[in-house]
């Protein structure tokens, strides 16, 4: 028998999660612990997994209360889910025509519960490996279903002239909220070439799933006089796929140098990839329609075409990233055509899409918060902190409005669609999928990281707060002689 109170297993599952196990001769103890490059991870070491087990470890018989109450992390996950999702069915409608969001009640929420228990543990992005790939998976999924919502809430024909308020918003104002914010990132965090367009990329599109106050109503509703919600839902459906092309070079700029990285990047990430997401989604798109009219019988139940939607949706994703086109570009496209001028179709196939976002939102906004109680925000400076205020106030409604100049719309409603420039889930994924793809360093990522949450924190509570009274007064302004309905949303906002 070793001398050593331990026996080492790490290496049996160190490619599986990256821990290291270690298990003692007497068998009454197991250590499991989980590398990590941030400081602040050290409190998930700290955070016990229950009494009983605890008492357990140490060695001591558990007490009569530890026989009929237990606290262990996923059940308190699923009991946190579980009151969340029920919350989903009413929050939203109590709040409808009140200046106070869901996704801010959910985030506080989230961060009070895991800032004062001692049982459950939040997601930690700066650590190695396991965390970071969950966020990424669950974003993306986030992020996908959102899109299909975007895209089937659109019934205005894409155009130049339609769309004109979005193609300005897409060519102008993200370009130049990229350039901006990763200028600050240079200047002000003191970031390097690839770090600091890391983050303008990320922090650049605006958000599906956080938006649904700014949005267009469900399919089938007038939306041709409304061109705030038109404008913003057009933007966040498709800036979410233009922006990655800007988060490829910044992985590229990690090994190379930016002139050298330039070339390749035009011809491939921004040339192809993004011609075969087009392609793909209109293409695929245009083949489920045709499948689903000739199959039409099979899909008269509510429940039938709802996954049939939903599976649509993945398999378009699917088959456009094996082909290294932009999913998230061919999903929004491929939602637009589905089921044409059928607006009963598009109508149920919407419906369901928003309930599966509603399941997977709710997690995701408690893991927000629970992301911020465990520390994300350690790294923050008072430079990283102006320049994520300086993008909400000053850079996304200055960028926005210089690019509407020309348009024959009201003052207050370019104005408006300046401003709502909501960030959300989408920046979460697009920086855990570079986190995963290149080494940024240690330092530099955590800096970003700390900028994004806090930036996407500051978006959820200006624009949460204040979407329902601006929206409702421009409404009012638009309409004087009718009563003005809040866009409700059994998702987000």
């Amino acid at each position: 028998m070793s001398s050593h109170p331990f026996v080492p297993v790490g290496d049996v599952c160190s490619d599986l999660v990256d821990v290291d196990l270690a298990i003692p001769a007497d068998g009454r103890h197991v250590d499991v612990h989980r590398p990590l490059r941030h400081p602040v991870g050290q409190r998930r070491a700290d955070k016990s997994t229950g009494r009983g087990i605890e008492r357990r470890a140490q060695g001591q018989t558990p007490t009569i209360m530890d026989r009929f109450l237990s606290w262990d992390l996923h059940i308190g996950w699923l009991v946190l889910g579980g009151i969340a999702l029920l919350a989903m069915t009413v929050l939203p409608r109590v709040f409808s025509s009140r200046p106070l969001s869901v996704p801010l009640l959910y985030v506080v929420a989230g961060y009070a519960v895991f800032e004062l228990s001692d049982s459950l543990v939040g997601p930690q992005p700066t650590g190695v490996g396991f965390d970071s790939a969950v966020i990424e998976y669950v974003t993306e999924f986030v992020v996908i279903i959102s899109l299909v919502g975007a895209g089937l809430r659109l019934e205005r024909r894409p155009g130049l002239a339609r769309w004109n308020s979005a193609w300005r918003l897409l060519g102008i104002t993200m370009l130049l909220s990229i350039g901006a914010v990763a200028l600050l990132g240079s200047a002000l965090l003191g970031l390097a070439v690839a770090p600091a367009i890391l983050l303008g990329a990320v922090l650049a599109p605006t958000d599906p799933v956080l938006a649904d106050d700014v949005q267009v109503g469900k399919p089938g509703e007038d939306q041709e006089r409304d061109e705030v919600r038109f404008t913003l839902t057009a933007e966040a459906g498709l800036n979410d796929g233009l922006a990655f092309p800007f988060v490829h070079l910044a992985i590229a700029v990690t090994t190379t140098t930016l002139a050298g990285a330039l070339l390749e990047w035009g011809v491939y990430d921004v040339g192809y990839r993004m011609a075969v997401g087009g392609v793909a989604g209109w293409l695929l798109g245009m083949a489920i329609n045709r499948f689903g009219r000739r199959t039409g019988e099979f899909f008269r139940s509510e429940t039938s075409e709802g996954l049939f939607a939903l599976g649509s949706t993945v398999l378009v994703y699917g088959l456009t990233e094996i082909v290294n086109g932009y999913g998230f570009l061919a999903v929004f496209i491929a939602a637009l055509i589905r089921g044409g001028d059928d607006h009963a179709y598009r109508r149920k196939a919407h419906a369901f899409a928003e309930q599966i976002e509603s399941i997977v939102v709710a997690f995701v906004l408690l893991g927000f918060g629970a992301l911020l109680s465990e520390g994300i925000l350690d790294a923050l400076t008072w430079q990283g902190a102006l320049t994520g205020v300086m993008l909400i106030i000053v850079i996304r409604p200055l960028a926005g409005w210089l690019a509407l100049l020309g348009r024959p719309l009201p003052q207050r409603e370019r104005w408006m669609i300046a401003f709502f420039g909501i960030r959300g889930v989408g920046s979460l994924y697009y920086l855990a999928y570079a986190a995963n793809e290149a080494d940024f360093g240690d330092v530099a990522l955590d800096s970003v990281w700390a900028v994004v949450a806090f930036t996407i924190a500051v978006s959820i509570v200006i624009h949460g707060i204040s979407a329902t009274p601006l929206l409702a007064r421009t409404d009012d302004r638009r309409n004087p002689d009718l009563p003005t309905t809040p866009q409700q949303g059994a998702t987000t906002t």
